[in-house]
C-alpha cells in the first residue's frame, strides 16, 4: 500500500499539522487515507480522540470539506470530524489541505450535527476579504449537514 504525507494547513495559527497515511482508494478529485491517532487522549467535550483510533480520510479536490470517519481501535464508529477546508491539493506524496476553521461533528446516530468554531470562522473576515471562499465555506458546511441528515455516503455506515 502506498504512503502519502498528510499536511493540514492552519494560516490562522500560521502552523501545518503531518502526519502519515495510507492511500486505500485514489481517483480523480478523491483520496480516502488511512490514519492512526498516534498522540495522547484528546477529549473535545463531544468525543475523545484516542491513541490508536483509526482514521479514515476522505479529501476533494473540488469540494470545500474533508470528512474523517473516526473509529476506536476496536472499530466501533465514533463520528465523523469534518473540516471546511479549501479544495484539496493531491501531489505525489503529500496531500494538502487548507483549514478554514469552521467545522461539523456528527455522531454515530447522525441526530444533531454539531457546528464548530463558528467564531474562529467568523474572525478570518473571509466574507471581506474573499466573498466566493466565505460563500463557498458556508455552502460546504449546508452540503455536510444535508449528507449527514440522510446518510450519504461516507455518512451511510454504522
Amino acid at each position: 500500500m502506498q504512503t502519502i504525507k498528510v499536511h493540514l494547513v492552519k494560516p490562522r495559527r500560521q502552523k501545518t499539522v503531518i502526519y502519515e497515511g495510507v492511500i486505500l482508494v485514489q481517483e480523480p478529485g478523491y483520496l480516502l487515507v488511512h490514519a492512526r491517532w498516534e498522540r495522547g487522549p484528546m477529549d473535545l467535550g463531544y468525543v475523545v480522540f484516542a491513541p490508536g483510533d483509526h482514521f479514515f480520510e476522505h479529501y476533494y479536490t473540488k469540494r470545500w470539506y474533508n470528512i474523517f470517519e473516526v473509529r476506536s481501535a476496536a472499530g466501533d464508529l465514533k463520528g465523523w470530524y469534518c473540516n471546511i477546508t479549501r479544495p484539496a491539493i493531491f501531489g505525489d506524496e503529500v496531500v494538502t489541505s487548507e483549514d478554514l476553521e469552521l467545522d461539523l461533528f456528527v455522531a454515530p446516530d447522525r441526530r444533531h450535527p454539531l457546528r464548530l468554531d463558528l467564531e474562529e470562522f467568523e474572525a478570518l473576515a473571509l466574507d471581506v476579504t474573499e466573498s466566493e471562499a466565505y460563500e463557498a465555506a458556508l455552502h460546504a458546511l449546508h452540503e455536510l449537514e444535508e449528507m449527514a441528515r440522510t446518510g450519504v455516503s461516507p455518512f451511510d455506515k454504522d
